[in-house]
């Protein structure tokens, strides 16, 4: 008994009319130790061997009634053409629904069939499951479409919070497994990386599983718990806020402590006679400060405790922590060494703040220059909640990164490094699910997209342990040819939605248009496609 694959290629001939699936044959004998009842499944290395109404190990195949179907659909853009816009990339169907492709005739310069679900051609040396010929403006395009097998690939997280998450380094945990690390320290962000192909494929069985679903999860925008050693316990979720030790952060950093002190010294002189800013990196004491020295404040006198750097600007005044502008204060007069007797003076009016204006106090200094807290003037909270009003909510983007430069090329052209001089001679355009992708300068495709911007659940799995994401290239079709790409499996975006998947996705509503970003540029617009 034979029975189906996932690749080959089936011509596209009347049979090209019926949304009904084609059945591909093996491509060698059976596995005579393989029960009759079963399929195998050679879309990745496992080469799952799948009994009736079961999925493979990656739940992305399965035997229906002895064919092998594609359980997830393949995500179509359309783009909307307007009297008064050059178009731009709307949901095809209402919020929520997954109705398919009904048939009615498009163009290629209206639809983009993306690599969601549209399958992997392992071997690499076979052509991509998809290559579309389509037209714009009277320009003949192709866009060769595929979803990759990805180890080396890892997601990059910017967490916007002034709470200390951890050391520059420490090793990031998922279900107790290390899955990553902190790097560096941003403008009001902290920098994770999670993933890599050491974590896929150095360590444990059990390290490579936990980080390929952690990676999963954050590409699918769903909320990931990470423990950092010597540090917090975070949740992130690709456009949410974070959650830092069981608490939502709500607001980014309008500035460290000297910026803040720039930015509002205006509007505190005069309300207050010394203002501090605490923060983690760089506190600002307004008097000290430049800001304060233009509007020739008088010097109060105040002695702070950390490491000068330039007047009215400290270092290490704390340790890092959850508090007080990032440090582990809970009470901020801790920083204060002393008051200078000869410039300090009873009466002294002090306002205290973080960098995120979520912590403020106001001090006045008694007859022996001790800072008694009182009850902060209108005036002055008015200032403090524009310091928090000028602070951009906080949120977590993860980004998608990934060498493409290996043998998936193979399913564009029989020459790869063809394909990797065209792209970065701007000669093709390259996307992720229909989403602007960076691609990195130096050797290799290495490409950057955030999840965002892309389709929801657009990341798969295979348990080799990889990540399989989507990924298209679009090029004129004379540059396609030029580069020596697969010509003989080029076809309209009309046999392709009339047919189904060339690698059998089983049944017509394995097709369905997605509701993406509204701001996406159109993949097969200017530039460079059209310039």
């Amino acid at each position: 008994m034979e029975h189906s694959k996932t690749d080959g290629l089936p011509a596209l001939s009347d049979s090209a009319a019926s949304a009904e699936p084609v059945v591909l044959d093996k491509s060698r004998p059976r596995n005579e130790r393989m029960a009759s009842s079963k399929i195998e499944c050679n879309a990745c290395p496992v080469l799952c061997q799948i009994s009736e109404g079961k999925s493979g190990a990656c739940d992305r195949y399965a035997n229906q009634g002895g064919t092998l179907i594609r359980v997830d659909p393949v995500i179509l853009l359309k783009r909307q053409l307007a009297a008064d816009e050059a178009g731009a990339v709307v949901p095809f169907v209402a919020r929520g629904t997954d109705a398919p492709w009904d048939g009615n005739p498009v163009t290629g310069g209206e639809v983009f069939v993306t690599g969601v679900g549209s399958s992997t051609t392992y071997p690499d040396y076979k052509p991509a499951p998809f290559i579309v010929a389509s037209q714009v403006e009277g320009v003949d395009l192709v866009t060769v479409v595929t979803e990759g097998i990805f180890s080396y690939c890892s997601f990059k997280l910017k967490i916007d919070t002034d709470r200390f998450l951890g050391p520059e380094r420490a090793e990031v945990r998922h279900k107790g497994e290390v899955v990553g690390h902190v790097t560096t320290m941003e403008y009001g962000s902290q920098m994770l990386s999670i993933g890599g192909v050491h974590h896929l494929t150095g360590g444990s069985k059990k390290e490579g599983r936990v980080t390929m679903e952690a990676m999963q999860a954050l590409g699918n925008r769903e909320p990931v718990e990470l423990a950092i050693d010597g540090g917090s316990n975070v949740i992130v979720q690709a456009g949410r806020a974070p959650i830092v030790n069981g608490v939502e952060e709500q607001r980014m950093r309008v500035g460290c402590g000297s910026a803040t002190i720039g930015i509002f010294a205006k509007q505190l002189f005069g309300l207050a006679d010394e203002v501090v800013v605490v923060d983690d990196h760089i506190t600002g004491v307004l008097s000290e400060h430049q800001a304060g020295r233009c509007l020739d404040m008088r010097r109060s006198g105040i002695r702070m405790n950390g490491r000068k750097s330039t007047p009215g600007r400290y270092f290490q005044v704390a340790n890092p922590g959850t508090g007080w502008g990032g440090t582990d204060l809970t009470e901020p007069l801790g920083i204060i060494e002393s008051w200078d007797p000869e410039l300090a003076w009873p009466g002294l009016k002090l306002l205290m703040t973080s960098t995120t204006g979520e912590h403020a106090a106001w001090y006045v200094l008694d007859e022996q220059l001790r800072p008694v807290e009182h009850e902060m003037p209108a005036a002055v909270r008015q200032v403090v909640e524009r310091i928090g009003e000028n602070c951009e909510p906080s949120l977590c983007s993860v980004l998608f990164l990934g060498g493409a430069g290996g043998s998936l090329r193979a399913g564009v052209t029989d020459n790869p490094v063809r394909l990797t001089r065209a792209i970065k001679q701007a000669l093709v355009n390259v996307t992720c699910g229909g989403a602007p992708a960076y691609v990195w300068p130096g050797g290799g495709i290495t490409v950057m997209a955030d999840v965002m911007r892309m389709p929801q659940r657009s990341f798969g799995t295979v348990p080799t342990p990889a990540i399989v994401a989507p990924i298209e290239f679009s090029m004129r079709l004379a540059d396609y040819e030029a580069l020596g790409g697969h010509l003989a499996q080029v076809h309209t975006l009309e046999q392709v939605l009339a047919s189904g998947a060339w690698h059998n996705d089983g049944a017509p509503q394995g097709r369905r248009f997605a509701e993406v970003v509204s701001d996406n540029p159109w993949p097969l617009g200017r530039p460079p496609m059209l310039g």
